[in-house]
């Protein structure tokens, strides 16, 4: 397959200019060029081409047979380029195509899935694949377009867009506080005197570690309990169901904790934050379909903040 060289345009554009304008002149202050750059551009083309592409006197300037078999020849070859450069450019606008989106499980359950329809509704050409997954993976290699994951980045060469954070709290179900009773300090969950559920992270293979921050002071607490879980939407149902306390997102856990059906524990601690991050191959050339889902994510965790 030969290969296109971009010189074989080169000048084509002021030959068009002098054409319509029927004057070197004019075809200068067209192109914002000095008339003598006009000169030397349409020399250069001659050059290339071996032919004489104008008939120039000092009143007038016309086509030569030659030039004016090129022109013809190539000027519709160029609206067809710019035509077909206009469509790529439109289509990058569009959002359309299928969408393959890596996204945290607890995050699809409770958050982005129940409120995508209105996205579907914004985006009728778009196809959407919803995987839910406890680790990113190679999101290349796996042919997504984009991850959403909580957790705080590790060194790659994707692009990671932080999209919020949320706050970290113990909570407990009415039926647990009724039979354990109330801590008061996050310090007293190291005792037997409570059940914790443990969640065990993807990546380490180990649990969260309980840490309680209030300002810049912070404490980490080793605490008591039995359970170790590495689904997170376990974690909520045992924690609803009253077998332990257990350390939930806030943008997971809201709904639960308005309808009383989870209590915050030690309101005195409240800074314990934890990120969400959108994960994409490149921040050049980012398609239509990835910063529709982008915006409309930002747009619902920012309902929620």
């Amino acid at each position: 397959m030969s290969v296109f060289n971009s010189q074989l345009l080169e000048g084509v554009d002021v030959m068009a200019a002098v054409v319509d304008t029927k004057s070197f002149g004019a075809a200068a202050e067209m192109l914002d060029m000095s008339q003598s750059g006009v000169s030397r551009a349409v020399a250069r083309l001659e050059k290339r081409l071996g032919i004489r592409v104008f008939e120039r006197t000092t009143r007038s300037v016309r086509l030569t047979d030659e030039g004016r078999e090129f022109y013809e020849q190539v000027m519709p070859l160029i609206a067809e380029l710019s035509e077909a450069t206009s469509n790529a450019a439109g289509n990058a606008r569009k959002v359309r195509g299928r969408l393959r989106i890596n996204v945290d499980p607890l995050f699809a359950r409770l958050v982005l899935g129940p409120r995508l329809g209105s996205f579907i509704d914004s985006h009728p050409e778009l196809d959407i694949e919803l995987h839910s997954r406890e680790d990113l993976g190679d999101l290349i290699a796996d042919g997504f377009d984009v991850a959403l994951r909580f957790g705080h980045p590790v060194s790659s060469s994707l692009v990671a867009r932080k999209i919020l954070d949320t706050r970290v709290f113990a909570v407990a179900s009415p039926a647990y506080i009724e039979r354990f009773g109330m801590p008061q300090d996050p310090n007293e969950l190291a005792t037997d005197q409570h059940r914790c559920i443990f969640f065990r992270e993807p990546i380490t293979g180990r649990p969260f570690p309980w840490d309680f921050h209030r300002g810049r002071k912070k404490i980490s607490v080793k605490p008591h309990g039995s359970l170790t879980v590495n689904d997170s939407g376990t974690v909520y149902s045992m924690c609803l169901a009253g077998l332990g306390i257990a350390q939930l997102l806030e943008l997971g856990a809201d709904t639960y904790i308005a309808s009383n059906q989870l209590i915050p524990l030690f309101p005195d601690w409240p800074d314990q934050r934890f990120p969400l991050y959108a994960y994409y191959p490149s921040r050049h050339h980012v398609p239509a379909k990835t910063r529709a889902l982008l915006d409309f994510v930002t747009g619902l965790v920012g309902e929620k903040a």
